[in-house]
């Protein structure tokens, strides 16, 4: 008669997994596509802040992007929080001074700076952390910086984060943003290093390696554009006429990048490849910086591993993605 009770027990769902969604969203894109999937999917992933960093455009901007995108999905009581607003160490000027660079993000436009706001990122962030130890995923979907300030001012929390759950760095493949680095890495490099020298227990990595086999093209572009709702419509609007502009060039083709981070919380399964390395950022400025390079463990002798993600079956990956970006 106990049997019962017992099984019933044993196949009871898991609890969705608490996250700060951490993001330099732009009008759409990779980071909005994020967004929409986690939003959509709460008996796996419940948000308990959204926090904005300065990178592919400035936090006060992703401020307001992540406010229309929210809108669009019926949840106007979340409110995205302005955190780190300049990197840690990296400027504007500085990256002028490196060559090549295929996309300079914020530091390619002029500087728009949010006024304080109250409570910051880092204040959601901490209280999140303190109020449930050991329970909150970091998903970081931009430059690190957030991360690395919290780290810095309460080393006493980076044990009591559950993990962190990031896109961003190279570690077979080229950068994208130089021939050694990563966009989110190069941005700010001091920030990412801080992350991988840390005691986070549990860092699971979207490198460029698995995201160059994520290719968006105008056939699964289409299939998106195909159902029309006012999320399809933005992602019209940002894949079709912005970057990589489909609806004016055809050939052209992109990734899924942060996405695959956020879809990792939401199917595990869809990773084929992985591999477990202590890693480290290249912090000196030059051709190398933000390159992903291995961790000199007499640095930083207490840092944990990283789990790195290298492949992944895409028709299952895609599924997911259509079914949550095309919902009504």
């Amino acid at each position: 008669m106990t049997l019962l009770p017992l099984l019933l027990f044993a196949a009871a769902p898991a609890a969705p997994s608490n996250i700060i969604f951490d993001t330099d969203c732009g009008y759409f894109g990779d980071d909005g596509a994020a967004l929409v999937m986690v939003m959509r999917s709460p008996e796996k992933v419940r948000i308990t802040a959204l926090t904005a960093v300065t990178g592919n455009v400035w936090a006060a901007e992703t401020a307001g992007y992540l406010s229309e995108i929210l809108a669009l999905l019926h949840h106007p009581e979340l409110k995205p929080h302005v955190g780190a607003q300049l990197p840690l160490i990296h400027t504007a000027e500085m990256s002028k001074l490196e060559s090549p660079i295929e996309f300079f993000g914020a530091f390619g436009n002029p500087q728009k700076l949010a006024p304080p706001s109250q409570p910051s990122a880092l204040d959601v962030l901490t209280h999140a952390i303190q109020q449930s130890p050991g329970h909150i995923t970091i998903l970081a979907l931009g430059p690190m910086t957030n991360v690395a300030m919290l780290l810095r001012l309460h080393p006493d929390l980076e044990t009591k984060i559950q993990r962190i759950v990031f896109m961003g760095g190279n570690v077979h493949v080229p950068g994208n943003a130089s021939k050694a680095a990563e966009f989110n890495f190069w941005f700010d490099p001091e920030a990412a290093q801080a992350v991988f020298r840390s005691r986070i227990p549990e860092k699971v990595m979207f490198p460029l390696d698995i995201c160059n086999r994520a290719v968006l093209d105008k056939a699964r572009f289409d299939e998106i554009v195909a159902v029309d709702t006012p999320v399809t419509a933005r992602f019209k609007e940002d894949y079709g006429s912005r970057y990589p502009g489909f609806l004016k060039n055809p050939k052209g083709s992109t990734f899924l990048w942060d996405e695959l981070a956020a879809a990792w919380l939401i199917d595990t399964g869809f990773v084929t490849k992985e591999e477990t390395s202590w890693l480290d950022v290249d912090a000196r400025f030059g051709k190398t910086y933000g390159a992903t390079v291995p961790l000199d463990r007499k640095l930083a002798p207490q840092a944990t591993p990283v789990r790195v993600m290298l492949d992944l079956d895409y028709p299952r990956l895609w599924k997911l993605y259509k079914r949550l970006l095309t919902a009504k």
